[in-house]
């Protein structure tokens, strides 16, 4: 351990999460846990027993009323999920199910059964009123699943209640999500945070970002996939298709103020490609991104908010 840098961890939401202060505090980080583990019981799919749960299993039945913020939660998934040509979309659970990428899957499903299952994807289908916080899904057999946010959502909750705790540098990591506050003492540059290589070890890095009160949010093919036939088979959907994206991307890092911000934007640039997201993130001056493709090019859009220090790609 560094001198001055108290680290705890923990495993929750199936990841390691790690906190990072400048005070010995073990309390706080008790605390940050439990809020941590609070807000998982609320977005959770992966227990019988959640609120977005009981949405799921009324589907094609009846509105579900849920609290205010999975309320706004799902809202936000919503409007993400009904952009023109996003690759980000709620409810395409029954797809990622069959698929079983990460959970033993080694097989491409059926042509029409993936067909069949496309049309319990359409985040249309998913009625909002928010004058009593119920949400319906209109067909039977339609999910909606959170978890391409929550994580995101949540860092941004500790964020928020470490500064309301009175600290001013610390970093938080929800097993890949990673999110500040200010620069570690004597370090003005900032957080130093590892880009991985793409299918390397664990201790294999691209590089190292530094940044300073900012979130650092990854997405890759890397990190759930089989091989069969020659072809990765991976876990970020076409929407479109219900097959895995085909692109030049290895990876997308978003550099952004909000952890929910580097969900949502890692999921949309990936599916722009590298061209057409550096276009895009010209016109979103609060968002950065480093793409790393297939022919080991790292690319970072215009650097307003990180610093990058690179490695051999080899």
């Amino acid at each position: 351990m560094t001198a001055g840098v108290f680290s705890y961890s923990a495993v929750l939401m199936g990841s390691p999460i790690l906190l990072k202060l400048f005070d010995d505090n073990p309390t706080l980080a008790r605390q940050v846990f439990q809020l941590i583990k609070q807000q998982e019981n609320l977005f959770t799919v992966n227990r019988a027993e959640s609120e977005v749960m009981s949405i799921n299993q009324a589907a094609g039945h009846h509105p579900v009323v849920v609290s205010e913020p999975v309320f706004a939660l799902i809202s936000v998934a919503h409007a993400v999920s009904l952009l023109p040509e996003s690759a980000f979309n709620f409810t395409i659970g029954p797809v990622v199910k069959r698929w079983k990428i990460g959970f033993q899957g080694r097989a491409v499903p059926p042509a029409n059964e993936i067909a069949a299952l496309l049309k319990l994807t359409d985040p249309h289908q998913v009625v909002l009123n928010s004058a009593d916080c119920s949400v319906f899904l209109q067909q039977p057999g339609m999910e909606i699943d959170l978890g391409a946010i929550a994580k995101g959502y949540i860092a941004d909750r500790v964020q928020a209640f470490l500064r309301q705790q009175g600290v001013q540098q610390a970093l938080i990591n929800l097993g890949g999500n990673v999110q500040t506050l200010g620069s570690p003492p004597h370090e003005p540059q900032g957080w130093g945070i590892g880009l991985k290589k793409p299918f390397g070890r664990d201790d294999e890095l691209l590089g190292v970002l530094q940044v300073q009160g900012k979130s650092v949010v990854t997405s890759g093919i890397y990190e759930r996939y089989f091989e069969l036939d020659g072809r990765c088979w991976h876990h970020i959907f076409d929407p479109q298709t219900g097959y895995p994206l085909d692109n030049e991307l290895l990876s997308v890092t978003v550099i952004s103020d909000r952890s929910i911000d580097g969900d949502i934007y890692t999921t949309l640039l990936y599916g722009m490609g590298v061209e057409q997201g550096l276009a895009y993130l010209a016109d979103q001056p609060d968002i950065d991104a480093v793409f790393v493709t297939r022919d080991r090019q790292i690319i970072c859009s215009s650097p307003r908010h990180f610093q990058f220090q690179q490695r051999d790609f080899a």
